[in-house]
C-alpha cells in the first residue's frame, strides 16, 4: 500500500466511525479533485465518499505540520475511544499521553495547529467550486446554447419545410441527444459536488468539536 493510501486510512479511522462506501475511483494526487462534469436543477444530498477522503489525505499530507500538533493528538485521543471513557476523560487521558512524549507542547498549540488545518481545507473547497463553476460554464453552458440555438434554427427552417426537411430531422435527432447527456452530465457532477461537500463538512465539523473542547477540556 503506498504512503498516500496510508494516509487516507489513517485519516478514515481517526474521522469517520465507519468507513464511507466508495463511489469511484480516488482521484490521482492533483491540486484539486477532477471535475466530472457540469451541473443540474437539483442538488442531491451528499454522502463522504472515499475518493475524497483519499484526496483530502493527499492535501493534509503534504500541509502536514513538523512534529507533533493537533493531527497527532486526535490520533491519540480516537485510540481512547473503545475504553469507556466520558468525553472530558477522554481529552484529559488522551492530553496527558500526548503531553508525556511532548513536554514542551500546549493546548494553544494544538487550537492554533487545528484552526491551519482548517484553513488549508477551506482553501482546497474553495479550489474545487472553482474548478466546478468552471466546468459547469464550459460544459453544460455549451450544451445549452447548443440546444437553444438548434431550437431557434428549427423555428426558422419551419418556413421552409420543403426544402429542408433533412436539415430539420438531423438537428431534432442531435436535440433529443442533447436532452439526454444534459441530465446524464449535471446529474453527475451534482453528485460529485454534493459527496465532496459532505466529506469536507465531515472533517470540519469534527475539528471544529475538538476546537471548542480543547478549550473546555484543556486549560
Amino acid at each position: 500500500m503506498s504512503e498516500s493510501k496510508s494516509f487516507g486510512r489513517k485519516l478514515l479511522n481517526i474521522f469517520f466511525e465507519e468507513a464511507p462506501a466508495a463511489a469511484g475511483t480516488a482521484p490521482e494526487q492533483v491540486s484539486t479533485p477532477e471535475v466530472q462534469v457540469p451541473a443540474a436543477p437539483r442538488s442531491p444530498a451528499g454522502s463522504p465518499d472515499t475518493k475524497f477522503i483519499d484526496h483530502f489525505a493527499s492535501v493534509l499530507e503534504k500541509h502536514n505540520l513538523p512534529g507533533a500538533d493537533y493531527f497527532e493528538f486526535r490520533t491519540t485521543l480516537k485510540s481512547l475511544a473503545p475504553m469507556g471513557l466520558s468525553e472530558e476523560q477522554q481529552f484529559q487521558a488522551a492530553w496527558a499521553s500526548f503531553k508525556a512524549l511532548n513536554k514542551d507542547l500546549n493546548a494553544g498549540l494544538l487550537t492554533s495547529t487545528a484552526n491551519q488545518y482548517l484553513t488549508t481545507l477551506q482553501s482546497d473547497r474553495e479550489a474545487f467550486l472553482k474548478s466546478v463553476d468552471l466546468a459547469v460554464q464550459e460544459k453544460v453552458g455549451g450544451l445549452q446554447n447548443e440546444q437553444k440555438s438548434l431550437q431557434q434554427e428549427n423555428e426558422n427552417l419551419a418556413k421552409q419545410m420543403v426544402e429542408i426537411q433533412n436539415k430539420m430531422a438531423a438537428n431534432k435527432e442531435r436535440l433529443s441527444k442533447i436532452t439526454g447527456e444534459v441530465d446524464e452530465q449535471s446529474g453527475k457532477l451534482q453528485q460529485n459536488r454534493a459527496n465532496y461537500e459532505a466529506t469536507f463538512l465531515q472533517f470540519t465539523q469534527e475539528i471544529t468539536k475538538d476546537i471548542q473542547k480543547i478549550g473546555q477540556y484543556l486549560k
